[in-house]
């Protein structure tokens, strides 16, 4: 796997339901070479810890932790805690190539796309909006109510992909790891990053 880019990548990390896609995403960044600045929010830490069963420290951070797993990569891996506003990914200044909000909350979904944030991954968000650099939204919601449908299309008309997680089943899965890979080479096709994750149509 490789990425078409030397800018880092942005991943945040906040309090829908899919904590496993920033895990597994997490994973493949990484094992593809890409440097990664993760911020995690604390309703994000929340459903990490009830969805994995596991513990996950904000002001004790630990990647393996949060990877399940020591990996060889984690030195590619600079976290932010939330409320670092003086954080590098604050500022437009600090050349990225995308950022990733996975999974993205309803909350976080609307203060981004009225410029209302009040923590790092809302103001990293921002910026890359700002900046017309790459902006990926997964949510995670079912049924969607009127207001967060009229924040989707705000956000996308403001330049942001929407990439809800929703796995298709067409390429035959058969496991959890499979729908979660799915959801996550969708998000690595937007990144341009060569995996092979699934198999595609066609293929």
């Amino acid at each position: 796997m490789s990425t078409t880019s030397h800018h880092p990548i942005v991943l945040g990390v906040t309090g829908a339901s899919g904590a496993i896609y920033s895990r597994r995403l997490l994973h493949v960044l990484l094992d593809a070479n890409c440097d990664v600045h993760l911020s995690v929010s604390p309703s994000g830490k929340a459903v990490f810890e009830q969805e994995l069963g596991e513990s996950l420290g904000l002001d004790d951070f630990s990647t393996e932790q949060f990877l399940g797993t020591a990996t060889p990569q984690s030195g590619r891996l600079t976290y932010h805690h939330y409320k670092n506003l003086m954080a590098p990914i604050a500022s437009g200044s600090f050349l990225t190539s995308a950022m990733v909000i996975c999974p993205c909350s309803g909350s976080t979904l609307a203060a981004v796309t009225h410029a209302m944030g009040d923590n790092l991954i809302h103001r990293a968000a921002e910026v890359h909006l700002k900046e017309r650099r790459k902006l990926i939204v997964v949510p995670r919601e079912s049924p969607l109510s009127l207001p967060q449908l009229k924040n989707m299309q705000s956000i996308h008309e403001a330049g942001a992909v929407v990439l809800p997680a929703s796995p298709g089943f067409y390429h035959n899965a058969k496991t959890i790891d499979d729908l979660v890979n799915f959801v996550v080479a969708r998000i690595c096709d937007q990144l341009n990053i060569a995996n092979k994750l699934v198999s595609r149509w066609g293929h």
